[in-house]
C-alpha cells in the first residue's frame, strides 16, 4: 500500500486533523508521503511534516493555488498519485478537501470512504472504521477499486509528533486542465474570529437551553476565558439565535474531542453525544438528576449553572492569581 496524505493549510500552519491523519498513516507501514499546496514558500511547512511522519512531501507553489480553490488541487493530486503511484489518498474532513475528494475520485475511478474515524492494514488491504447508526455501532468499510479515497473526521486522531527527520522534498510543477481555470476567486474578505475555534480547542465551555437566554452565554464565555478554552453550544441553543452556529457541536454541528468538555445545562440528546463524546474528560452541570448526560459525563454536578459557575470562576482566579 503506497500512501499519500493531502496537508490543507492555512495562514502558514498545517492543519492539525490534517497531522492526525499523517501520523495515522506512519502505523499502516512503509513510507508515509504528504502534498502541500499554495502560493509558498512551503519549505517550513514541509519540513514540519516530517515531524509528524512524512518521509517525502510533494510541494507545489504555485499563484494558481491561492485562494485555495478545488478544482487546481485535484489537477495536482492526480499528478502526483500517476507519478508516484500511489493507490491511497488520505485527507482530513473539511469542506475544502470533501470537494477535492469526490473530484479526485472521479479522476481516478476510485471508491471514497468518509467520516472514518481510523485505518489499519489486515491481511495485505486496507480497512476503515466509522461509527454509524447516530455513533452507537462501528463499522468496518473497505475499498473494490485500484484507487482508494478516504476522509478521516475531525477531532477523531491524536496529533503526536514523531522523530524529526530530513524529509526527501519534490517540488511539483502544476499543470492546470483547461477548465481548472474557469473558477476565479474575485474578492476574499475573512470573517472576523468571534473567538478561539472549537475545532482545535484543548478545553471546550458549552452551553444549552438550561443557560435560560443568549444573555447568559456570558457564563460559558467567562469559564472558558479562565480555562484558557473556547465556547460551544447546542442545536437547540443556536436555532434559538442564543448563539453562532460556528460553535455548533454535535451530528449537525461539528465534532469535537479536547482534553476537557464542560457542559453548561445540556441535557445529552444523542445528536449532541455524537460531537463530543471523544472528549477525553466530560464534566457536566446540571439541574436535573436524570439528565441523559450524566450518564457518560466523568463527572457530574447537579446544581444550578448561574450560581455554580460564577463561583467556579472565582476560584480558579484565585488558584491563578488574578
Amino acid at each position: 500500500m503506497r500512501v499519500v496524505v493531502f496537508l490543507e493549510h492555512h495562514a502558514d500552519e498545517i492543519d492539525s486533523g490534517a497531522l492526525g491523519v499523517l501520523g495515522m498513516a506512519t502505523t499502516l507501514g512503509g513510507d508515509v508521503a504528504a502534498v502541500l499546496a499554495g502560493r509558498g514558500p512551503l519549505r517550513d511547512l514541509a519540513v514540519e511534516a516530517s515531524s509528524f511522519g512524512a518521509a517525502k512531501v510533494y510541494v507545489a507553489e504555485d499563484d494558481a493555488l491561492d485562494p485555495p480553490l478545488p478544482q487546481p488541487r485535484i489537477d495536482l493530486l492526480e499528478q502526483v498519485v500517476r507519478a508516484g503511484r500511489f493507490d491511497t489518498v488520505l485527507f482530513s474532513t473539511s469542506v475544502l478537501a470533501a470537494d477535492i475528494a469526490a473530484g479526485l475520485a472521479s479522476r481516478l475511478d476510485a471508491g471514497l470512504n468518509w467520516d472514518l474515524i481510523d485505518m489499519l492494514e489486515r491481511g495485505g488491504e486496507p480497512v476503515g472504521k466509522r461509527l454509524a447508526l447516530q455513533d452507537t455501532v462501528l463499522v468496518e468499510v473497505g475499498w473494490r477499486s485500484e484507487h482508494r479515497i478516504a476522509m478521516f473526521r475531525r477531532g477523531s486522531l491524536d496529533v503526536v509528533a514523531s522523530s524529526p527527520r530530513q524529509p526527501e522534498i519534490e517540488a511539483v510543477e502544476l499543470h492546470l486542465q483547461e477548465h481548472s481555470r474557469g473558477a476565479t476567486v474575485v474578492s476574499h474578505t475573512p470573517r472576523e474570529s468571534e473567538g478561539p475555534s472549537i475545532v482545535d480547542a484543548e478545553v471546550i465551555v458549552a452551553g444549552g437551553l438550561g443557560l435560560g437566554r443568549a444573555e447568559n452565554f456570558a457564563l460559558a464565555e467567562e469559564l472558558a476565558a479562565v480555562l484558557g478554552g473556547a465556547v460551544g453550544a447546542t442545536r437547540a441553543a443556536v436555532y434559538k439565535g442564543w448563539y453562532p452556529y460556528a460553535s455548533q457541536v454535535g451530528q449537525t454541528g461539528k465534532t469535537v474531542a479536547p482534553k476537557l468538555y464542560v457542559a453548561l445545562g445540556i441535557s445529552g440528546a444523542v445528536q449532541h453525544k455524537v460531537g463530543m463524546q471523544n472528549s477525553k474528560v466530560i464534566v457536566a452541570i446540571n439541574t436535573d438528576t436524570n439528565a441523559p448526560i450524566f450518564e457518560f459525563s466523568d463527572l457530574g454536578v447537579v446544581g444550578d449553572v448561574h450560581t455554580i459557575v460564577p463561583k467556579l470562576v472565582d476560584l480558579l482566579r484565585q488558584r491563578q492569581g488574578r
